[in-house]
């Protein structure tokens, strides 16, 4: 009865559009698709108040798997807004995880917490994303925060 349990509650995890990362390293790689095809960028996103911290600070037009973890003691979620559109996760709770698959293409994006105040606070940064040969010029904030 508990595998059971345990198979639901995974299957429900799944359903809500993230779940917990699985690695356990801080730097970004390319991992394979579904499918086994390469070509998606992991970067691991840390969510502490009031601040964000990215584990790759260049960046060139793809695909990315952003994995957010809030590290801290407030509700935190995730946003990247710029030329490829809005992309946002679900509010996190402290301990909480969640992946965000993004294509970059070229352009300035804002990522920040989409929680009422905490950008203000200082949890946004900003990428540049390049197309491929051209050396990105990434300005980042990691946030003043208290």
């Amino acid at each position: 009865m508990t595998g059971l349990a345990a198979g639901v509650l995974t299957s429900v995890l799944a359903a809500c559009g993230g779940g917990a990362s699985t690695g356990s390293g801080t730097g970004s790689h390319t991992t394979p698709k579904a499918g086994g095809q390469p070509g998606v960028t992991k970067v691991d996103v840390t969510l502490v108040d009031f601040r964000i911290t990215l584990s790759k600070s260049t960046f060139t037009a793809g695909r990315y798997d952003f994995v957010a973890k809030n590290n801290g003691h407030q509700v935190h979620a995730l946003e990247i807004e710029g030329p490829g559109g809005e992309h946002r996760t679900r509010t996190l709770a402290p301990g909480g995880s969640a992946s965000l698959a993004v294509t970059l293409k070229p352009g300035t994006y804002e990522v920040y917490c989409p929680v009422d105040g905490h950008k203000d606070l200082g949890m946004e940064t900003k990428i540049t994303t390049v197309g491929g040969g051209a050396s990105p010029s990434n300005s980042t904030n990691s946030g003043g925060g208290y």
